[in-house]
C-alpha cells in the first residue's frame, strides 16, 4: 500500500461514503482534533511504568474506541452505520466511578500537575475538551453520531479522574486551587509549596 495519494494535495479529502470536502471543513478538524488525542494517549502508554499496566490496557482500549469516534464523524448522516454506542459511553462511566474512590475528596478545583503520567493526563483532558468543542460546533451546522459527543465529554472526566488515582497512587499531593493564589517567588521552597 503506497503511504502517499496525492488526492490532498489541492486542499480536499474524502469522507467515508466517497464525498470530498475541504480539508479545514469542520467534519475534517473534529476527526483530525480526535487523531490528535489519540497521538497523545499513545505517547501517555508509552511512558508508563510496569505498575501501571491495567491503566494501560484502559488506554489502549480508549485509542480503540477513539478511532470509532473518528470514524463516526468522517460519515456524514445517511452515508454508513454508527459505532459509538450508549454501552461505549455506560463502560467509561463505570471507570470514572472506579476511578474517583481511589483519590481523596475534594472541594475546591485542582491545579493540573503532579506525577508525570498525572500532567500528561490532565494534558490528554484538555486536547479531548478542544475535540469537544469541534464536534460541539460541527453538530450545529450538520448531523453527527450524539454518542460521540457523550463519549468525548465523559472521557475528559475519566482522565480528570485518572490523573487524581495516579498522583494519590504515587503519593503525590495534588495543589489545591486558591482564589487570588500566592505570587510565586524564586526564595519560596519546594516544601513551601505542599
Amino acid at each position: 500500500m503506497q503511504l502517499y495519494t496525492k488526492t490532498g494535495d489541492k486542499g480536499y479529502t474524502s469522507l467515508i461514503g466517497g464525498e470530498k470536502v475541504r480539508k479545514d471543513a469542520n467534519r475534517v478538524d473534529a476527526y483530525g482534533t480526535m487523531d490528535e488525542l489519540n497521538s497523545l494517549i499513545g505517547y501517555i502508554v508509552s511512558q508508563l511504568e510496569e505498575r501501571d499496566s491495567s491503566l494501560k490496557g484502559e488506554l489502549i482500549e480508549i485509542q480503540q474506541n477513539l478511532f470509532d469516534c473518528g470514524t463516526d464523524l468522517a460519515t456524514p448522516h445517511g452515508k454508513g452505520t454508527y459505532k459509538v454506542t450508549k454501552e461505549m459511553v455506560q463502560n467509561l462511566e463505570m471507570s470514572i466511578d472506579g476511578y474517583a474512590d481511589k483519590a481523596p475528596e475534594i472541594l475546591s478545583f485542582v491545579l493540573p500537575g503532579g506525577h508525570p503520567t498525572a500532567s500528561l493526563l490532565h494534558m490528554a483532558r484538555t486536547v479531548v475538551r478542544r475535540t469537544e468543542r469541534s464536534i460541539v460546533s460541527l453538530g450545529f451546522g450538520e448531523t453527527v453520531n450524539q454518542y460521540v459527543a457523550v463519549y468525548m465529554n465523559r472521557l475528559s472526566d475519566y482522565f480528570f479522574a485518572v490523573a487524581r488515582a495516579v498522583n494519590n497512587r504515587y503519593n503525590v499531593k495534588e495543589i489545591l486551587y486558591e482564589r487570588g493564589g500566592k505570587v510565586f517567588h524564586p526564595e519560596l521552597k519546594k516544601e513551601d509549596l505542599n
